[in-house]
């Protein structure tokens, strides 16, 4: 029999207010017996209590269908009036995102109905009883664990509403992936003997290529701490203090320009150890990866990881972190064009510059038009060359054509410089030259560039993992604004031991234990043995133009310590982030981190950096200056 209009508002009012039920029926403080991922057919006939979001609501004249989700998954909940009526009434007011709680008998799907995209998608529950726990407002845009039900909102809207974005399947698996990772790499260091140390957030300020975030105190008027760029100079001090082997999952900060794969606060798997060679930084690392790929993706990674210097990743890829899933390696060509005639190519060699090729396979027949667009849009807009010379060999077998006329730059030259670059028929050469290492760089930004566009790279997570160690780097790198050297790494990264004596008589050549590992052309970390001797500290600092008395105030607390019995150690710092980032298949940070900023270092949610009131700022003894309009 129908009910009337009071009776279904009285129902419905008792579902919201908690009213005590029956011992039978569900009520708010029902624990439930099982997730919305877990009922499978060995479950059959028994009775449950799921508790959840409502992820998608379908009547079908008589019954309704509501897809119950939760983070485990989704479980198929039936409302039938033959099974309670009451329930099928509550069931008739639920909408996307009600959360609600339901009582009920798993059954078996019938044949034709059976989701197998589903793992629970063999049964269903039939609801006896129902309670809806809270309701929701219209949402500012659609939530649901089906793809199809979805619509892509504008990173910033999502950003506002992130626990609204949150409850998308793939930002959950993203962050349980972060967790599962946490644990792995906690395990795999406590079995290595490393202890974990919590190193402080507030600290000093000791510059280290980005711009500190400073905290201002409030005890100490005209003074500030800094957040830690790294925990650098706080582990060599545990180094100093005999701890042997550290390491921690611990957060950093700089307040720099950001990027997809930048954030102004970050994590970091930092790791120091005493008595350290390189090579026992590579195998325990490696150690690390191979475990985390084993425990995620079941993929044996081979160790160990190949190796490249500095010098040979610039020349061959041109970028110290190297994509090698694909080909297209970059060739020096200038003894080829040597005697040539053509004056481009005779002033750079002159000078000392370089002529740099990469073969294209499969595009030597390029149209004109693809190539100026190529010269004009890529070469001199986007990389900031000065200009491009291709070759083209055609598919038919003609002979090679050049985009320089033959009487500027003879066949002969053209035809040595394709031997030399190892095209083949049906392959495209590209020429750039210029003073080193910028060619390098500019070459290797058009091989990239190249690559994404003939989809020769990857963006699953199938693999290839492409793992290497990038090694020898620079000591330091002339800063033309300073004009002075800068640590291409950090003060306190020790030179190679071939190089001592040429620190200060030649350090544009001095080469520094320094390593970064890289993957699939991301740097996932880099870390360096230090120096840990007095003597060669101050020859840093002389050739960094660090007088005694700024290093004694900067680093004071260090060079103190290694006065004391240092021992030689080292170590290595891994994004965190941007691991989870690859493991995940992730276009940006912001997919695996939580809670983000935005590309404006802005977290939309919470609306912050946001003012504070005059009390605040008078308590910190802080007057703000309106910054004057251009």
């Amino acid at each position: 029999m129908p009910q009337s209009p009071a009776t279904k508002r009285a129902v419905c009012s008792q579902m919201e207010t908690n009213q005590v039920r029956p011992e039978n029926e569900v009520d708010a403080h029902s624990p439930r017996t099982h997730t919305c991922g877990e009922l499978r057919s060995e479950q059959i006939g028994q009775q449950v209590i799921l508790k959840g979001w409502v992820d998608t609501r379908r009547d079908l004249g008589g019954v309704i269908f509501i897809d119950l989700r939760d983070r485990y998954g989704l479980t198929q909940v039936v409302f039938s009036p033959q099974d309670n009526h009451d329930a099928y009434e509550v069931a008739n007011g639920l909408r996307s995102e009600y959360v609600v709680s339901v009582r009920g008998t798993v059954t078996s799907r019938s044949d034709e109905t059976i989701n197998p995209k589903l793992p629970t998608g063999e049964v269903e529950v039939r609801v006896t009883d129902v309670q809806l726990l809270s309701k929701t407002e219209p949402l500012p845009f659609p939530v649901s664990a089906h793809e199809e039900k979805r619509q892509v909102a504008g990173e910033d809207l999502r950003l506002r509403y992130r626990y609204l974005d949150l409850r998308r399947p793939e930002l959950q698996r993203n962050i349980l992936l972060r967790h599962k990772v946490y644990q792995i790499t906690r395990h795999y260091f406590d079995r290595q003997q490393f202890v974990e140390v919590e190193t402080p957030v507030l600290m000093k300020s000791t510059p280290e290529g980005a711009r500190d975030y400073l905290v201002p105190s409030r005890l100490h008027p005209g003074k500030f701490f800094a957040l830690p760029q790294s925990p650098q100079t706080y582990k060599q001090i545990l180094m100093v203090a005999g701890l042997d082997r550290y390491f921690q999952i611990v957060k950093c900060f700089r307040d720099e320009d950001l990027r997809a794969d930048r954030q102004p606060e970050f994590t970091q798997i930092d790791v120091e150890m005493a008595f350290a060679t390189e090579e026992q930084v590579y195998s325990l690392i490696e150690g690390l990866m191979q475990e985390v790929w084993k425990e995620v993706f079941d993929v044996d990674v081979p160790v160990p990881f190949p190796r490249l210097s500095y010098a040979e990743a610039l020349s061959r890829y041109g970028s110290d972190k190297p994509d090698t899933r694909f080909g297209m390696e970059i060739v020096d060509v200038g003894a080829a064009f040597e005697g040539s005639g053509f004056r481009v190519f005779d002033g750079i060699l002159e000078r000392g510059g370089k002529i740099v090729a990469i073969v294209v396979p499969g595009e030597g027949d390029r149209g004109r038009g693809a190539m100026d667009r190529l010269d004009k849009d890529v070469v001199r807009k986007r990389i900031g060359a000065g200009g491009l010379v291709y070759f083209k060999r055609p598919s038919d077998g003609g002979g090679t054509t050049s985009s320089v006329k033959a009487e500027v730059l003879p066949s002969e030259f053209v035809d040595r410089a394709v031997e030399k670059a190892g095209a083949k028929t049906g392959d495209l050469v590209l020429v750039l030259a210029g003073d080193a290492p910028k060619v390098y760089e500019q070459m290797g930004a058009l091989r990239l560039y190249l690559a994404n566009e003939l989809n020769l790279i990857g963006r699953d997570t199938d693999g290839p993992w492409n793992f290497l160690w990038v090694t020898e780097f620079p000591l330091v790198e002339w800063d033309p604004e300073a004009k002075r050297y800068a640590a291409m790494h950090h003060p306190f990264t020790s030179p190679h031991p071939e190089d001592l004596d040429k620190m200060l008589d030649d350090p544009a050549n001095t080469r520094a234990r320094a390593y970064d590992l890289v993957l699939n052309g991301n740097e996932l970390g880099g870390g360096s043995i230090r120096i840990h001797q007095s003597e060669i500290q101050r020859k840093m600092f002389k050739l960094l133009n660090i007088d005694e008395e700024e290093a004694q105030h900067r680093f004071g607390f260090l060079l103190d310590a290694f006065r004391f019995g240092a021992p030689p150690h080292g170590g290595i710092a891994i994004g965190y982030d941007r691991l989870i980032m690859l493991l995940a298949g992730a276009q940006s940070l912001r997919d695996v981190i939580a809670f983000p900023k935005t590309q404006r270092a802005q977290e939309l949610m919470v609306d912050s950096p946001d003012a504070v009131d005059a009390h605040q700022l008078e308590d910190l003894h802080i007057r703000v200056v309106t910054p004057k309009k251009d």
